[in-house]
């Protein structure tokens, strides 16, 4: 799915409006009315007292829409202006002169904090008081307004986005957005539900379908795209019937380091398990006898060191590397990855501690081939690019570091973001049972496996981190987020394929109306 700029949201209104030869408040109609047949579906006429806030804008009439509509269903709706300023939208106005029609009891006008109503823990609030358009700041008695919201605790649905929330920044004061647990977002959701430092704004989110022209859709080019099975059902390749393991690779993890062979084993099964047709572990000595028991599927090639990587000593041309798991930092080893790099020729996903290693020798990036993966947490990132102030101004930094490079970078975390020069994919998959030991080496692995079997690096990038969180995700319906672990999530790889091509079988009428 695209998500939308703040400015192609406009320009895709502007072009809807006049190639469906309709107005912008038919547009807005049409918004608010998806709204309503949203809440309609989850409501069903339950008189729950609901309070809706509108704004003087475009959102506003949004909110107005909305409550125009739930009034004429019979439900107990309570509607505001927030009256903010003087500028009031025109789509506004004709919908503040609609909902007169259809109840006595006209919008309430609220100027200070002396206005605000009683709210119960059980009603519901709906937010429209500010939109995408914000550009400046809230104001000191609606700032309080949303505060009040809070300390209500009672339920809050945000029009498009939480107001006080812009699409393109940080808020600089928590207290000047709203917080919802629930954001209906017209076409596309916005990035900022998917940034560790605002999705705390809205819990939960749903993107409606307000009938955006489709060849705007289609052909419009957006600089982030969310990751869903829908997106990579059509990177899948699928196997042809004669194929046999020398058609799909032979990957190698190198790494591991006296106590860290564990790293390498995890890397290395998920490797196997994500579908490379053969797999070698390069390893310090200590590894040898490890590895070889409890992962008999893999071959093994050891260092003249007992317990570190000296020397990287290849008789065999790998289709794809992973290098850096449980690998340490000894200057020998530093000195052993350089000479790698200035001799490699195979693709590269580099994680852990060949990042850290990076990060202390800047100069062996330049050794990096093109299209390298790189797979850091925050901390090994930070290292690597730099302290930022936001999650913004991380973007910016990586999405630098990336043109200036050449590399891919995965941005771990509870939304991974693969990063490929000013292109962002947003993934969907994964849960906080992943906040383990081990799994980023799983990922890794999986990541190796796919470009191993021909996946190009960015496809097996955006594809391999989709594979790990669905398997997560399946894994922790029988474990509980505590309780997951590194080698589960290799264990339900298998899982995670099926799971491309399953659908649920459509109700019979007789269970859909149970």
């Amino acid at each position: 799915m695209k998500i939308l700029s703040k400015e192609q949201v406009y320009e895709g209104d502007r072009l809807t409006a006049e190639r469906q030869n309709i107005t912008s408040t038919d547009l807005m109609e049409r918004a608010g009315i998806q709204i309503f047949n949203w809440l309609h579906s989850k409501m069903q006429g339950a008189q729950v007292p609901i309070h809706v806030f509108c704004g003087i804008g475009n959102n506003g009439g949004d909110g107005l829409v909305v409550a125009r509509h739930l009034i004429t269903h019979g439900y107990n709706v309570h509607t505001y202006v927030v009256n903010c300023s003087d500028k009031r939208s025109k789509d506004f106005l004709n919908n503040y002169d609609k909902i007169k029609h259809v109840t006595k009891n006209w919008p309430t006008l609220l100027d200070c904090k002396d206005d605000f109503p009683q709210i119960e823990s059980d009603d519901i609030i709906i937010d429209a008081v500010f939109g995408i358009g914000l550009n400046r700041e809230v104001g000191e008695w609606v700032k309080q307004l949303f505060q009040h919201f809070r300390a209500s605790k009672a339920f809050t649905l945000a029009i498009d986005i939480p107001s006080g929330l812009h699409t393109d920044q940080v808020p600089k004061d928590e207290d000047d957005v709203v917080w919802a647990n629930f954001t209906l977002s017209f076409q596309s959701p916005k990035l900022v539900f998917f940034l560790p430092d605002t999705a705390k704004y809205s819990v939960e989110w749903e993107a409606l379908d307000i009938g955006i022209d489709r060849e705007f859709l289609i052909k419009t080019e957006t600089e982030v795209e969310l990751i869903g099975k829908t997106e990579v059902i059509s990177l899948y390749q699928p196997r042809k019937k004669y194929s046999n393991k020398g058609h799909f690779g032979h990957a190698l993890i190198i790494g591991g380091s006296y106590g860290k062979i564990g790293a390498v084993t995890l890397a290395s099964r998920a490797t196997l398990a994500s579908g490379a047709g053969l797999i070698t572990a390069y390893v310090p000595k200590c590894g040898y006898q490890t590895i070889q028991s409890s992962f008999p599927e893999a071959m093994v090639l050891t260092d003249t060191d007992e317990q570190i990587l000296t020397k990287i000593a290849l008789d065999f041309n790998s289709t794809a590397i992973g290098i850096g798991v449980g690998m340490g930092t000894d200057n020998k080893t530093i000195k052993a990855f350089e000479d790698f790099l200035r001799n490699n020729k195979s693709p590269l996903i580099v994680d852990a501690d060949a990042i850290n290693m990076l990060s202390k020798k800047k100069n062996l990036i330049k050794l990096l081939p093109e299209g390298t993966i790189l797979t850091p947490h925050p901390k090994e990132l930070e290292r690597l690019i730099g302290v930022w102030k936001d999650d913004f101004d991380k973007l910016k930094k990586v999405k630098a570091f990336s043109k200036k490079h050449q590399v891919i970078v995965v941005i771990k975390g509870a939304h991974t973001i693969t990063v490929l020069e000013e292109k962002l994919y947003v993934n969907t998959t994964g849960n906080p049972g992943l906040a383990s030991g081990g799994t980023g080496d799983v990922l890794t692995g999986v990541i190796t496996g796919l470009v191993a079997q021909g996946y190009n690096p960015l496809v097996a990038s955006i594809f391999g981190v989709y594979l790990h969180g669905k398997s997560a995700d399946i894994a922790v319906e029988k474990t509980g987020y505590q309780s997951l672990i590194a080698s589960q999530v290799v264990e339900t790889l298998g899982d995670a394929y099926l799971d491309l091509f399953w659908q649920p079988e459509p109700e019979t009428q007789e269970e859909s109306t149970k």
